[in-house]
């Protein structure tokens, strides 16, 4: 039997099926055949019994033999290149200077906040000879920093370094700093450094820390700090990107962008604060960094109201793609550069503000989205969404540089208690349709 099952296809007995062993006589005494000879293919089709062995043909060997080879070699091509890429990176690291951290003394906080916490605690981690001192309103934060080393407002279980110290003085705060770091909210920002400009160093660099437009005014933080300090030469530097505090403080891998006019000033900001978990990037491109960055709190809204009205993930891609253009329209008529919008400060903060939990601006949508007021919301909120007060701010610029926003606007007024979330879903979806 194994031997006829080894005859590829089959071996069909005729025999079977002659004339004598029907019960009808066929007109045609020509011997039937019921089973139809199967199509042979190039390849031959080999049957065996479970106990035998069979031999693959050797053009399949040598076809084996040959993807074999192709994926050494693409596994070869992968190693090689990334040979290459650590190489050049070890390089490059080996050149790096770190003069700026070696001469850097001492550092100052303006705001004891999540993020300005975050970013204390960070800086003095690279260096514990360096004094990090935090400028914060609240007393009781105070005292708890300097007695207990926790931020017991914002960071009750995480450890501060040593080398922070709170202050609720500025003039202390500010004496000898050689770099500061800007963390107080936007809409509060110019009223706090005028009433501290007389203790700030007419060369002291300024970090921003803060994302938004001021609500009356429309200044960006770049505008603000020149004008509240009345010194327009004060050097000043941005820092954007993807980036929650949380994470900074539980030294997860982090990327950020640092813009500044001054090339210099930038590349001091980089050494400065990259570490083994903060990457940082250079741009000379501060408008977009900081309309990017503003503009996305405002979008992480709408994206929190579609979560919060359960309209699903067609509609949050859809809504966050036209927010993405949106963004680009406005800021590249206000002077940034495309490739920042797809950067770091833009792709990067709108997927992470639109599609985390811990945004504190996607929040205050899903809770809008949700059927909450906006006052309830915010006066149970101990942290500021910078994104409600920047959508008013939005509106005007966009009727200084003639740009349709319908999303933006739809989200401004929402805030403005003139439209339902549900009624700004129902007009978006019936705007004109486009083509490209």
């Amino acid at each position: 039997m194994a031997a006829s099952l080894f005859e590829p296809p089959f071996s069909v007995n005729y025999s079977l099926f002659t004339p004598s062993h029907l019960a009808f006589k066929p007109s045609n005494s020509k011997p039937t055949n019921y089973f139809p000879p199967l199509h042979r293919s190039a390849a031959s089709v080999c049957l065996c019994a479970a106990d035998e062995v069979v031999v693959p043909p050797p053009e399949a060997a040598d076809a084996s033999q040959e993807h074999s080879e192709r994926s050494r070699d693409r596994r070869k091509v992968v190693r090689v290149a990334w040979e290459k890429l650590v190489r050049w990176s070890r390089s490059l690291r080996s050149k790096a200077k770190t003069d700026v951290l070696e001469r850097t003394n001492k550092v100052v906080v303006l705001g004891g906040g999540s993020f300005g916490t975050a970013m204390a605690a960070h800086v003095a981690n690279k260096k514990a000879q360096l004094e990090v001192n935090m400028l914060v309103r609240d007393p009781k934060v105070c005292q708890s920093i300097n007695e207990n080393h926790y931020n017991c407002k914002y960071f009750p279980e995480h450890k501060l370094p040593e080398n922070i110290i709170a202050t609720t003085d500025a003039k202390a705060a500010l004496q000898g700093a050689d770099f500061c770091f800007h963390a107080v909210p936007v809409q509060f920002s110019a009223s706090f450094l005028e009433g501290v400009a007389d203790f700030v160093d007419p060369g002291l660099p300024f970090i921003s820390l803060s994302k938004g437009l001021e609500l009356n005014t429309f200044r960006t933080m770049s505008q603000i700090i020149p004008r509240a300090l009345r010194n327009p030469r004060q050097p000043y530097v941005v820092l954007s990107g993807p980036s929650f505090a949380l994470e900074l403080m539980n030294k997860l891998p982090t990327a950020m962008v640092v813009a500044s006019k001054d090339k210099k000033m930038a590349n001091a900001v980089q050494q400065l604060l990259a570490s083994r978990s903060l990457r940082i990037n250079t741009s000379s491109d501060v408008t977009g960094v900081e309309i990017a960055g503003a503009l996305k709190n405002v979008l992480a809204i709408a994206a929190g109201i579609v979560e919060g009205l359960n309209l699903g993930n067609n509609s949050m891609a859809a809504l966050v793609s036209q927010g993405c253009s949106e963004i680009r329209w406005l800021a590249t008529k206000m002077g940034a550069k495309s490739t920042t919008l797809t950067g770091l400060s833009g792709t990067g903060d709108i997927m992470l503000t639109c599609f985390v939990n811990l945004s504190r601006n996607r929040t205050v949508g899903v809770r809008l989205g949700s059927g909450e007021k906006l006052d309830d919301i915010l006066s149970s909120m101990n942290q500021v969404a910078e994104g409600v007060s920047t959508a008013g701010a939005v509106i005007a610029l966009a009727q200084k540089y003639k740009v349709k926003l319908p999303v933006l606007t739809a989200v401004a007024r929402i805030v403005d208690n003139e439209l339902t979330p549900t009624k700004a879903v129902l007009e978006l979806m019936n705007l004109p349709q486009v083509g490209f």
